[in-house]
């Protein structure tokens, strides 16, 4: 253990380092504004939520004018049941003990997003993928008081198990990541698709490989089947919550809607191009990361996560949060740049940083992520 993390403490030394950057620079920004970063941070939106839930459990619903129904059912357990814990073991609130867990668990997403790039392209690239997740614009969501970190954490760690053969490890592991949020469901696949690969190859499935795949996906299961009862709607209990809060998957068309609607007048049609930019550049990043040859299950897990995300109906400015979890997309740049000159790349990512940095603190101080 002390050596992977002799190994690993570049890694993390740059990742902590940008979001104390960008926690320091959401504070000047917040003391000017008259806001507080702790209540940005820890008590806006989903994080309300979740620390609902974990007060007072599940059956919290906000009825709209339109008739539509905003149900605490829509957020899976793991992070409020970590906030509860945390709270019942120290002097902590549940928003303060959401915080807790979500610092802990971006350095331990930073670390499984290092093992992974490490493994395939080699330490200099690993350390480069893990700054490149830190200076996301909207990285600032790492520090919140939201399940991005957690299950980032998980299904890095879980994809790792899948490449070192790890079964069991990864079993539990997707199994947690389903019990995070709804993309576990990713996880699963990635797992589900080595093992099927290697029986087609092989005519048989190993004991171990058996387990994690029985394991990983009770998480997700037993939470859906449980909503399902919970509501009496049975296998479709949850989509029907999710339909209360305006989420479907309609294979993008209400997307390309939202985005058709922004080009029709100006200013908007600059977003418009920008929205259309951006999407691009997903793409492109994916099959970047098929022309690279990654592991199957990087690619499935990836391009299960960028499905969900751009082909969901919902809240289109939350996209680009739910493609957090998708850091194999940063993995061939992070090979790009592992070429340049150590200082070079520096440069480059110190001044990401900085804008990074600028635009979570203006972010959160405006309409912030839903």
């Amino acid at each position: 253990m002390t050596s992977v993390l002799r190994r690993a403490a570049p890694a993390l030394l740059v990742y902590a380092g940008v979001r104390a950057l960008g926690i320091a620079v959401l504070a000047i920004w917040g003391a000017a504004a008259g806001k507080s970063p702790h209540q940005l941070l820890s008590a806006r939106w989903d994080s309300l939520w979740y620390t609902r839930v974990a007060d007072l459990g599940y059956g919290y619903e906000v009825r709209l004018p339109d008739g539509s129904v905003h149900s605490n059912l829509a957020f899976f357990p793991l992070l409020p049941w970590l906030e509860r814990l945390g709270s019942a073991v120290s002097p902590l609130s549940y928003a303060d003990a959401g915080l807790v867990v979500s610092a802990v668990a971006s350095l331990c997403a930073a670390g499984g997003i290092f093992a992974i790039a490490d493994r395939l392209y080699g330490r200099r690239a690993g350390v480069l993928a893990v700054a490149l997740w830190a200076v996301l614009p909207v990285g600032v969501v790492q520090s919140m008081a939201y399940s991005e970190s957690l299950f980032t954490a998980l299904a890095a760690w879980s994809l790792y198990a899948v490449l070192t053969r790890r079964w069991v490890w990864a079993g539990l592991l997707a199994s947690l990541a389903g019990l995070t949020r709804p993309v576990g469901a990713a996880v699963v696949a990635a797992l589900w698709a080595v093992v099927a690969v290697q029986v087609v190859r092989e005519r048989r499935i190993g004991v171990r490989q058996a387990a994690g795949v029985l394991l990983a996906p009770i998480g997700a299961a037993g939470y859906v089947l449980w909503v399902g009862q919970r509501t009496g709607d049975g296998l479709l209990g949850y989509l029907d919550v999710q339909a209360g809060w305006g989420n479907g998957f309609d294979g993008g068309l209400a997307f390309a809607g939202f985005i058709g609607g922004k080009l029709t007048a100006f200013p908007d049609a600059l977003a418009g191009l920008g929205l259309i930019v951006g999407v691009a550049l997903v793409i492109w990043l994916y099959v970047l990361g098929v022309r690279q040859r990654q592991p199957l299950p990087l690619l499935v897990y990836c391009g299960i996560v960028v499905a969900l995300a751009l082909c969901a109906s919902g809240y289109f400015g939350s996209k680009p949060r739910l493609l957090l979890p998708a850091f194999p997309l940063l993995l061939p740049i992070a090979v790009a740049l592992a070429r340049w000159r150590t200082s070079r790349a520096a440069v480059l990512l110190a001044a990401v940083a900085a804008g990074s940095a600028v635009y979570g603190a203006i972010w959160l101080h405006g309409s912030g992520p839903p």
